[in-house]
């Protein structure tokens, strides 16, 4: 009866330690658009690139902010280059690891992981983005001070009512800081969680209703990364896509036609390279972190064009 326990510990540090500084140096850029770009890494950092006059590009680049967690703090480089390839897109990234909704609430203050200027209120006020992508797991363990001590083990019915709460008040504050334009809200679907496979299906399923309710968009990554026919059943490995198969770096055992989406020891992430205690984006070609990204840039660019 203790090992899920135990697990769910071990998941809660390696959300914690995020995506950190991997062990291992970057390779070198994978073909376009799973390339990690040239954005830096750091909070608020806004990479800007002019449009060009290519097939398929929309009549005006679009502006894309994205925000998160540790999944987003792994992704941001991969996603802003598949946004800039393309769209043209103006894009900047801020995400914080072990954060969740209410971390990016203006209000939250010194019990936010989030600092003052990277409130996704302040951000939009500066940068008055065409869409803002937000990509939370759904910190479960009361490790974020703005979340009260709520965990999803000790009261789901308190945790899912705060989180429904704290989603309404984030699109608000998100919306009021647009002004007479307001940004398009993307709600990012998380794949597939091996401790509490339900706990996803109902923060998804959040994030659907509150995009239903005030006409947000939705990019279900979360199934780019399940198999074809269980959505919330966790898989290490998944068949080659046709990309991969294109992009053979990608397709990591291809004598077995297959590819890894999480290392032996994290569950949860989906970069490659193993995890430190400082938050970095990952730096080698992973297959999971492409397939997420690519369908983000989808919905997009689905809206845009």
């Amino acid at each position: 009866m203790r090992k899920p326990w135990i697990v769910g510990v071990l998941l809660a540090g390696l959300l914690l330690g995020a995506c950190g500084d991997p062990a291992s140096g970057p390779e070198a850029s994978p073909p376009t658009p799973a390339g990690p770009g040239d954005a830096s890494p750091s909070p608020s950092s806004t990479t800007r690139q002019r449009a060009a006059g290519s097939p398929g590009a929309p009549a005006k680049a679009p502006t894309v902010l994205y925000l998160g967690d540790s999944l987003a703090m792994e992704n941001q480089k991969v996603l802003g280059q598949s946004l800039r390839d393309a769209l043209h897109a103006r894009y900047t990234s801020a995400p914080y690891s072990g954060t969740t909704l209410c971390d990016y609430l203006e209000g939250t203050g010194e019990r936010s992981l989030v600092p003052t200027a990277d409130k996704a209120a302040a951000l939009v006020r500066s940068l008055r983005p065409d869409f803002v992508v937000l990509q939370f797991w759904g910190n479960s363990w009361g490790y974020t001070p703005c979340m009260d001590g709520i965990t999803y083990d000790a009261n789901q019915s308190t945790y899912f009512s705060r989180y429904t709460a704290d989603a309404e008040r984030l699109t608000d504050q998100i919306a009021r800081a647009g002004g007479a334009r307001p940004p398009k809200v993307v709600w990012v679907l998380q794949g597939p969680d091996p401790i509490t496979p339900d706990r996803v299906r109902r923060v998804n399923a959040l994030y659907e209703k509150r995009a239903d309710t005030s006409g947000e968009l939705v990019a279900d990554a979360g199934r780019a990364v399940s198999p074809a026919t269980a959505r919330y059943t966790w898989a290490q490995y998944l068949p080659c896509t046709s990309y991969e198969h294109d992009h053979p770096t990608y397709c990591t055992q291809p004598n077995r036609d297959r590819t890894a989406l999480h290392r032996d020891d994290d569950y949860l992430h989906f970069c490659l390279a193993p995890t430190t205690s400082t938050p970095k984006p990952c730096p080698v070609r992973s297959p999971g972190i492409v397939r997420i990204t690519r369908e983000i840039t989808r919905v997009i660019a689905d809206r845009v064009r």
